[in-house]
This record gives structure tokens, C-alpha cells and sequence, in this order.
């Protein structure tokens, strides 16, 4: 019922451990199933992109241009997103917000931020070299 809610406040940095309702969100969204359910919601949106750019549709509200040209990080996106190695919570918000942000670089040409520069952060924090944040979840090995 939170969820959009929990992973905006995950996604700008708030550590899981400040609350009850962070800390099981945190811990749902990384695991391994829900990283490769948010991972394919990146592969359909690179479909739709290709086919709105063939078909010139409006059906598709996104920006195509910009996704067909963000397609190698798009793809390093759901790489990390689908690797059995634990990842922190923040990346996996990010990637997910970046879905379901009506005024985020996906849709909006007025974004704060560009679409690639969106990816690089979310890669970023879905890097496995890096340490896990101090109480971020992870589902039990």
C-alpha cells in the first residue's frame, strides 16, 4: 500500500533501519524475484520504445528516442538487477522508481535529471563491490 512511498524515501537515501515499514520494504525489494520482475519491467519498456518509435503511436507514453539510445545501460540495469549476488536497497528503489515516475526522465523531457545520468546512479548502487549499507536488508542466504 506504501510501496511508492517507501521506495521514493529508500531511493534518496534514507537508511531501512529508521523504520519498521523501510526495513520489510528494503527487505522485499531486494530479493532475487522481485529484482527480476522490476529487471523485465526494463526489457518491455525497451519493446515499447522500439515499437512507439516504428509506429509513431501515442499509445506509449515514453520517451523512445531516449531509451533506445540509454539501451546499453538499460541492459546493465537488468544485468545487476538479475545477478544472484545481494545488492542494497537504494539501487533497486531507484531502478524502480525510474518505471513508475510520471515526471522522471522515462517520460518527462523536463526531468531534474537525464535519463542516462538516472541509470549511472541506479547502477551505481546496484554494484556488488560495493558494501552493504549498515541495515540494509537482504533476504537470509
Amino acid at each position: 500500500m506504501f510501496g511508492a512511498s517507501l521506495d521514493r524515501q529508500l531511493a534518496a537515501g534514507r537508511p531501512p533501519e529508521t523504520s519498521p515499514l523501510l526495513a520489510a520494504r528494503a527487505q522485499d525489494i531486494v530479493w532475487l524475484s522481485r529484482r527480476r520482475a522490476v529487471a523485465r519491467d526494463w526489457e518491455h519498456l525497451l519493446e515499447a520504445a522500439r515499437s512507439t518509435r516504428r509506429t509513431r503511436s501515442p499509445a506509449v507514453p515514453v520517451r523512445s528516442a531516449a531509451i533506445s539510445a540509454a539501451e546499453p545501460a538499460i541492459r546493465e540495469l537488468a544485468r545487476r538487477l538479475t545477478a544472484a549476488l545481494p545488492v542494497r536497497a537504494r539501487g533497486v528503489a531507484m531502478a524502480s522508481l525510474l518505471l513508475t515516475d510520471a515526471t522522471g526522465p522515462v517520460y518527462s523531457r523536463r526531468a531534474p535529471v537525464t535519463l542516462d545520468a538516472a541509470l549511472t546512479a541506479a547502477i551505481d548502487q546496484l554494484d556488488p563491490a560495493i558494501p552493504l549499507a549498515e541495515g540494509d536488508a537482504r533476504p537470509p542466504a
